[in-house]
This record gives structure tokens, sequence and C-alpha cells, in this order.
């Protein structure tokens, strides 16, 4: 195969290009005394809190519950006894059909990309939980598929709704700081090791009765049950996950991401240093995410930046950020950085936003005259609901939070070729100085379980 041709395929791969449908399917009109009808895919952990949030919704009815593992869908059920059960999404989607006016997916990332292009393509709309997907060309193929088939769709970054990170938002796009220079983010959460260094060989056995290890395992390659993945540090692991980075980075990017409108560019190149544990384990790199991870993103420049290129940060494990971050945390009253937080740089002072907190404009006696706006509470689910409903616009929409984890997940690449600049091109979707790294945008499906064209 002649490598202009490798490059891509390799990049939309199992995404699928684009082509079929020239309109979405017609959707049902929902009155304003009706209710609209949703389905949630994946009710364990995350997925039963997700489905609570529903359940209050007070114009919508949850029709239809599923999940692969029979003991989170029944102890879901207690919660939604009305709600039809399914342990195959596939099937829901087809006998459901007609049934169903939108979707909620809360599975591991791996199948992110799988079931929501299923969904749209029968013009439902998706609320899919972060990271929007496993692969950067996944990314690219569900924010086309959702302007194309025009469905309402929200990225499950929950806290964005919250007054912390849109008051950051609304001082970020006021220019409250002055020209902007650079960000660190952050995310150091204690009590989480046994996710970052997971016991590599895993330790195998047979999947339990109530687990269809086969569909759980669905476009990943097949492999021996082993009770480390299922239900929670999959996130370690290459095949399932996206690492720290790729599941915490959608919520510490966010106000960021919408403050400076960065949708509209893209990131010129990104480095990432790692664990050197990790670095100088092959065993460890073929099948587990790196532990630890300091990842810089260039841009080109943007008005808010004065025109100049800038740089965006991420630490995660032993990597902290650096002095003048942890001395403008000491003016906000901090001992020290918060665990997770994000905190922008500019001219005038800096913004220090941590995460599910309220955000710090330092030094504190600079800001003292600047106004806080007045913002309603917001419940994220219910958000997506009310735009479904075209009652609202929603703000975390595919096409906006597509390209941020799109951004997010060339760190991912970053990691695995660490100590390397990688250049990335986001109209050809390729790095023009890696081919390992391209390589790395997107996966083959198990087959039987590739994705649908749209």
């Amino acid at each position: 195969m002649r490598r202009r041709t490798f490059l891509t395929t390799s990049a939309f791969g199992a995404a699928a290009v684009l082509t079929g449908y020239a309109q979405a399917p017609k959707r049902r009109t929902i009155g304003p005394n009706e209710k609209i009808n949703h389905a949630c895919i994946g009710v364990g952990g995350m997925g039963h809190h997700d489905l609570k949030n529903y359940l209050s919704y007070q114009k919508g009815q949850v029709v239809a519950i599923c999940d692969v593992d029979m003991n989170s869908l029944n102890n879901a059920a207690k919660d939604a006894p009305d709600a039809r059960k399914y342990q195959d999404w596939r099937e829901l989607l087809d006998k459901e059909g007609d049934k169903i006016d939108s979707v909620h997916i809360c599975v591991p990332d791996h199948m992110h990309a799988l079931i929501a292009l299923n969904a749209i393509k029968r013009g439902k709309h998706v609320y899919c939980q972060k990271p929007l997907c496993h692969d950067v060309a996944e990314c690219r193929a569900l924010a086309d598929a959702a302007k194309k088939m025009g469905v309402v769709t929200q990225l499950g970054t929950q806290h964005a709704s919250g007054q912390g990170d849109r008051t950051g938002v609304h001082f970020l796009q006021k220019g409250a700081i002055g020209t902007m220079t650079k960000m660190y983010l952050c995310s150091n959460r204690s009590g989480v090791e046994g996710l970052r260094r997971p016991n590599v060989p895993p330790n195998k056995g047979n999947p339990p009765d109530h687990l269809n290890w086969d569909w759980w395992v669905g476009t990943a390659p097949m492999r021996d049950y082993a009770g480390g993945y299922h239900p929670f540090a999959w996130r370690s692991w290459l095949d399932f996950g996206t690492g720290w980075s790729g599941d915490i980075g959608c919520h510490i990017f966010d106000a960021a991401w919408k403050g400076f409108n960065l949708e509209a560019t893209a990131p010129l190149s990104v480095k990432a240093k790692v664990s050197e544990e990790w670095k100088n384990s092959p065993e460890r790199r073929a099948q587990v995410w790196s532990n630890g991870n300091h990842i810089t993103w260039t841009f080109k420049g943007i008005p808010a930046s004065g025109g100049k290129n800038f740089t965006m940060e991420w630490f995660d494990g032993e990597f902290l950020p650096s002095e003048d971050a942890q001395e403008y945390a000491k003016m906000a009253g901090f001992e020290k950085f918060p665990e997770e937080g994000l905190i922008v740089f500019g001219t005038e002072g800096a913004m220090l936003l941590p995460h599910t907190g309220g955000a710090h404009l330092l030094p504190k006696n600079k800001f003292e005259s600047v106004e806080r706006p007045k913002m309603d509470g917001r419940n994220h689910y219910h958000h997506f609901l009310e735009a479904a409903r075209g009652e609202a616009e929603n703000e975390s929409f595919f096409q906006r939070t597509g390209p941020m984890t799109e951004t997010i997940l060339l760190g991912t690449v970053a990691i695995r070729t660490p100590d390397t600049e990688l250049k990335w091109d986001p109209k050809a979707m390729k790095i023009t100085n890696s081919l390992e790294a391209t390589k790395l945008l997107s996966r083959t499906y198990r087959k039987g379980w590739e994705a649908p064209k749209v």
C-alpha cells in the first residue's frame, strides 16, 4: 500500500467515512405536554448515577435500560421498574427504534463511538459520557455525524453546567486576566494508585455468569476475562480506556476550551513526558497507560493570546505544575495547587479554577472590583433533554466537544510515543512527522463490531 493511501485509511479506519443518508430519519415532534422517551445504555456505577438524574426529569421518562452485566441491569431496574430491560444494546436500538427519542451512553471508552454512531444513524439524540471516544478519528466521525443528522448531543462533562465552570468561562471570554499566555491543567487525585498502576499481567479467570464477556469486549481484540477489567479498572488498559488524561481531561479542559473558543483552532503540535518506569517496561507499554504524564500542546496564536502562539500543559501522577502555579494557588488560600484544576495565566494576573470549585481571579486584591456573574443552577442531563425537546440550547454538543476530545486524545498518542514533538495536520487527519503516531489515531475493530457508515 502506498504511504498516502495508508495514511488516509489508517486515520479514518474503524470510524468510517461519513456517507449515506442525505438527511436525518424523520423524528416525532414532542408536544409541550408530552414526555421525551429516553433510553440508558450502561447503568452500572456512573451509569446508575446518570440514570437517577434522568428519572428526576419531570418532562421525560426512561423507557428502556441496557447493560451487559445482569447484576447492574437488575439493580438499576429497582429504580426504573417500568423500563424495558436489555442486555444487548443492539437489540435495544432495533426494538425501541420508533419508541425512543434519545439515548444515554455510559460504557467503557472503546465502545462509545460504535454505540453513538448507531444511535445517531437512527436519528436519536445522544448524550455520551466522557471522553467522547477512544480514538482521535472517532471524535471527528461523531462530530460530523451529529451535524449531518441534525441531532442534539451532549458530552458527559456534567461540571460544565456548574456555576464554577460557567463563571470561569465568563471571566475568560471577558478577558478579565488580560492577554492569555499559557495554561496548566492538573489531575493528581489521591487514592487511585491501583488504577494508575494495574497488575500486568492481570489475574485471568472465568467471567461470571451475570456478565456477557463477548459483548463487553466488543470492538476490542478478544482476550481472556480478568477481574481487574470490569467494572472499573478498564480505564488503565490501552484497548479499553484512555488513561488518566483521557478520563479526566475533558472535565479540566472544558472551561478553557469554551472560554477561548478553541474549537475554532487546533494544536500545532503535542509532546509528552512519561513515567520512566513505564517507558522502560515493554510489557507495561504494550498493555496499560503510563502512570505519570506531562503533556504539552502548542497552539497557533488567537486574539485572546495577542496573536502569539501559546501552550497548554497537562500534569498527572508524578508530574506537578511548576512553582508559579503553586504560588498563585497559595494566593487563593490553598496550601498547594489543587489535586485537580486549571490555571490560566495572563498579562494582568491569573484565573485558578479548581475542579468542581469556584473560579479565583488572582491576585485577589487586584480583582476585588470585578463583578461575578449571577448564574442559576443547571442540571447537565436535564439540559440535554430540554435541548432535545427544542426548549434550550445546550453547550457541550459534539461539534464543540469533539475537537476538544480530539486534542486530549492527541495527548494520549503522544504518551505512546514519548519525548517526540508530534506535528499535527487536522485537515489531513495525520501526524506529519511520525507514521508510528499516525497509526494510533484509529484502530481496527474486531470482526462483527465495525462502526456503521452514517
